[in-house]
């Protein structure tokens, strides 16, 4: 069995996670790229995990897109997306929201017809391992 511990962004809520986690995607569908404001949503899902509230229950809030799925659970101060599902005995959870390492790859990519172009030139694009100055484009 794994533990593992997840906050938000401001540290109002905090999360620990008992149980494994039963897949991971990087879901490409319009949804997630909205409420992610990314290329991609990354989470991770469990029906045996138990979720427990550290902290700051009372500040997670849900929004549930009407007749879809599709839910989001996050903070209502920093807006962080934390731990939820709109399905029932599945536990979702955002993998950027876990405070520590993970033992699971990514399950498989969802979605990828609704991907936006740029996304296959993702790995030939710079790196840098921080923040890179301003003089780095030069």
């Amino acid at each position: 069995m794994s533990n593992y511990q997840g906050s938000c962004l401001c540290g109002a809520v905090t999360f620990s996670i008992k149980g494994q986690f039963d897949s991971f995607y990087l879901c490409y569908c319009s949804h997630c790229q909205k409420d992610s404001g990314s290329a991609h949503a990354a989470n991770l899902f469990s029906q045996s995990a138990v979720l427990h509230w550290n902290s700051g229950l009372d500040a997670v809030t849900t929004f549930n897109l009407p007749g879809s799925r599709h839910s989001k659970s996050f903070c209502k101060h920093c807006g962080s997306a934390v731990p939820g599902s709109e399905i029932p005995g599945v536990l979702m959870v955002p993998a950027g929201s876990l405070d520590c390492e993970i033992d699971i790859i990514p399950t498989a990519r969802i979605f990828t017809a609704r991907q936006h172009s740029w996304v296959q030139s993702i790995n030939n694009s710079r790196e840098y391992a921080e923040l890179p100055d301003d003089s780095a484009d030069e």
